[in-house]
């Protein structure tokens, strides 16, 4: 895995998105939601995701890697 920092104005573009569209915690309530409809769409052999599972699959795990930065839920004992 690459790590990468991040610039300055992606910084604040995060910050700005996260003080005045939404909230953390809100956006990781939002992320799982739609995990959760896309993994429920591949198990039940949706056309549309299986034309693209790896991207879907890719773009799964990457949305709870950031829900669980945003809003810890996974980790919690």
């Amino acid at each position: 895995m690459s790590v990468n920092s991040l610039s300055k104005e992606t910084e604040l573009r995060l910050n700005e998105f996260f003080n005045q569209a939404t909230d953390p915690e809100s956006f990781a309530k939002a992320i799982r939601r739609v995990n959760y409809l896309l993994a429920m769409s591949l198990m039940r052999e949706c056309e549309t995701l299986q034309i693209d599972q790896k991207s879907v699959e890719e773009g799964y795990f990457w949305l709870n890697e950031l829900a669980e930065i945003l809003n810890p839920y996974l980790d919690v004992e």
